[in-house]
């Protein structure tokens, strides 16, 4: 991933932020050895985030769309009160089975539903409302999640949309993600700010 941050601030970041729980930073490395794509995980600062972010609004039902190795789902998943649960979608039946692997490894492992197949179908399959959604997944596919859940977010519910700057894309290209944040942005049904955190995250609720 280039750097939209200096990397000596990235770094001053992270050592000021708390460290990564330790089987989360063995998930992070057995993770580049086995599935590559590091810029696909969340890493130790927007982990904390994401940890924090649950810990703060409190959701019961959290719905992660885009699971990759596990590493966001155990973040968010240490955050959540007392019968909180996450139902957490990947497609891919091998990063799927590496992620259950760490659930099964983690005592927060129990509040983790892993659904194996394509997420708008799942999102489809389960009832309710959502209080929190954190969207990682293909970037075409963003706008659909979002039309997806936002009817379906509680009263006070949150979407999450992360790598929403695109490497920094965003400003001189058209990546699929551009698309997605003009579809928010122009969107009177919701309120929103995207964070230069890490690759770009969007927060978002109804308005």
């Amino acid at each position: 991933m280039d750097h939209l941050v200096d990397p000596r601030i990235e770094a001053y970041a992270e050592r000021m932020s708390s460290p990564h729980d330790a089987l989360l930073a063995e998930l992070s490395d057995q993770t580049v050895r086995e599935l590559g794509g590091e810029s696909m995980l969340t890493g130790p600062v927007a982990g904390r985030f994401l940890e924090l972010l649950v810990w703060i609004a409190q959701p019961q039902r959290v719905l992660e769309i885009g699971t990759f190795s596990g590493h966001s789902a155990l973040a968010m998943a240490a955050g959540l009160p007392a019968g909180g649960c996450i139902d957490a979608c990947e497609l891919d039946p091998a990063r799927a089975a590496f992620a259950q692997s760490w659930f099964d490894r983690s005592p927060h492992g129990s509040k983790i539903t892993l659904h194996v197949g394509p997420a708008l179908e799942t999102v489809r399959s389960l009832e309710g409302k959502f209080d929190l959604v954190f969207i990682d997944a293909d970037k075409p596919g963003y706008v659909g999640y979002y039309e997806e859940v936002l009817p379906r977010l509680s009263e006070r519910g949150l979407i999450v949309a992360d790598n929403t700057l695109a490497d920094g894309e965003v400003i001189d290209g058209n990546p699929p993600i551009a698309r997605f944040n003009e579809h928010v942005a122009a969107d009177p049904r919701s309120i929103q700010a995207l964070l230069t955190v890490r690759d770009g995250l969007t927060l978002i609720r109804r308005a």
